[in-house]
């Protein structure tokens, strides 16, 4: 009897186990008895910034995939690369018209604080306290404080410094061609602009920003970045004009059309005086990206935002020049206490409020600044893209993966440093250290626009015509800023008038 029931208890033992199999009986993993249901398809998110599609590119984002997938984390990701000249209006009509986005660039010098006014960009303070605490962690409290917009984080700041680190590329095997030393200060790259014009007829000596986007980067308007004399810098009515701007650290508003003795008429004179000359490019304002005819073997000199010199931009040059090598020059003072900063970035990565996948994009981008995918997205696959050196240094093996970490996940503490010469190095850490430079009183300062936004319209417009023809010298200034002046004053005084009311409030508090 008991080996009958012992029996019998095995094949019904069987039978269930072979019927659980065949998926005839509910799971009894859960508790409704429901069937185990497939897990959701990945999140697809949309992401659009601005630049260029390496060749490997896709390799790289098939690796993050897998490694996303591996943390538990479903998600495809589909990019948008836009050129550089065209990324403006492109995301101005993808998020006016609701386009469904999930992260996109902007900045102040961009759209971003218009953006941000029309309410296109969803708040990001929630998201970033349940989603995000890599992504808070790995920038300073500096950053975080002085990049808020009305007291909420609206965008993710995109910053590994406190300065942007400008200089200019210039031909180095032309200098040494013609027994020029090392040039230390502007002066010196002037004059050997001039011996480029005079013994290389083929080559133009120098070319800077001649559109509406890069005005900053042209030829007067550059000069400001190594002004650690009086430190002029733009104010936040105008972020990237000098008819406006602040010197030394003491909140006094300066309006260009008033001050005939300004540094800015001063650059804007020598800019003339260059145009004339035939040192700068004659066709400085038809040019859309004033870097390629350098990279292309056809200019000496031009402005960069850069301590070095990537292994992409030489490769370039070579295509055009065999001989040609490109160097470093930079006059920033690297002494503590020599720079001020308002701690303040220049690009960010943003949610748009149409985007259905808010959670996600934090998530992603959480992800994202964890040290080994952030050298993934920002170097590529290590061993075939590059290899490390130390902690924080880095070799590049070639340039099928060139992707600007700037544009989406920039943060100061994963981000490496090319190997490169022992100055640039230190130039590099030197505006990476937030205690070397003097904190800008205006720190935190937001300008509130409403008050002057019809004179803000009316400025801009007018500014277009003349500020990039007559900072890269095309106009002559002699007649051209009264002309300016004529059509643009009053409304750039009532702006400077409420600029200088709402520092002082700031001031007083």
């Amino acid at each position: 009897m008991k080996h009958t029931v012992l029996r019998r208890i095995r094949i019904l033992t069987i039978l269930l186990s072979v019927l659980l199999l065949a998926g005839c009986l509910p799971d009894s993993g859960r508790q409704d008895g429901s069937s185990r249901t497939e897990p959701p398809p990945p999140v697809t998110l949309k992401i659009m910034v601005p630049g260029e599609r390496s060749s490997d590119f896709d390799l790289v984002i098939r690796e993050a995939e897998r490694r996303l997938a591996d943390s538990g984390i479903s998600i495809k990701l589909q990019m948008e690369f836009v050129p550089w000249n065209d990324f403006g209006t492109r995301s101005q009509v993808a998020l006016s018209s609701g386009e469904e986005i999930d992260l996109i660039f902007d900045a102040p010098w961009l759209h971003l604080n218009e953006m941000i006014a029309s309410g296109y960009y969803e708040p990001l303070d929630v998201l970033l306290k349940q989603y995000g605490p890599t992504i808070i962690a790995k920038r300073p409290h500096q950053m975080w404080d002085a990049n808020r917009f009305r007291g909420h984080v609206m965008a993710i700041p995109l910053g590994v410094s406190h300065v942007m680190s400008h200089s200019y590329f210039v031909r180095k095997d032309i200098r040494e061609k013609h027994g020029v030393p090392p040039i230390k200060n502007y002066e010196e790259m002037i004059r050997f602009a001039y011996i480029v014009k005079e013994k290389e007829p083929d080559l133009v000596s120098l070319i800077a920003g001649g559109t509406r986007s890069q005005q900053l980067y042209s030829q007067a308007a550059f000069r400001h970045y190594h002004d650690s004399a009086s430190h002029l810098r733009p104010t936040q009515a105008l972020d990237s004009s000098l008819m406006l701007y602040y010197q030394h650290n003491n909140g006094k508003v300066h309006n260009v059309f008033k001050e005939l003795d300004s540094p800015v008429r001063k650059w804007v004179e020598e800019a003339r005086i260059l145009y004339t000359d035939g040192i700068i490019h004659k066709d400085v304002l038809g040019i859309k990206d004033f870097q390629e005819p350098g990279m292309a073997g056809q200019v000496a000199i031009f402005p960069t935002g850069s301590f070095y010199v990537g292994e992409l931009a030489q490769e370039t040059l070579r295509e055009h020049a065999p001989e040609g090598e490109w160097e470093i020059v930079t006059f920033f003072d690297d002494v503590p206490g020599a720079n001020i900063s308002d701690f303040s970035q220049w690009n960010f990565i943003a949610v748009p409020v149409a985007s259905k996948h808010k959670e996600e994009a934090i998530r992603f981008l959480n992800w994202a600044n964890e040290k080994p995918n952030y050298d993934l997205l920002a170097y590529g696959i290590q061993g075939t893209h590059w290899e490390p050196v130390g902690d924080d240094k880095f070799k590049q093996r070639n340039t099928r993966y060139n992707q600007s970490a700037f544009v989406w996940i920039w943060n100061p503490e994963d981000e490496r440093i090319l190997e490169s010469d022992a100055r640039t190095e230190r130039l590099w850490r030197f505006i990476r250290d937030a205690d070397n430079f003097v904190p800008d009183i205006l720190t935190g300062f937001e300008f509130d626009s409403t008050p002057v936004q019809a004179e803000l319209d009316r400025f801009n417009r007018i500014e277009a015509k003349y500020y990039t023809p007559l900072f890269n010298g095309v106009l002559d200034p002699d007649y051209a800023w009264s002309q300016f002046e004529a059509e643009a004053g009053q409304a750039l005084e009532a702006i400077e008038e409420e600029l200088q009311r709402q520092v002082d409030a700031f001031l007083s508090r």
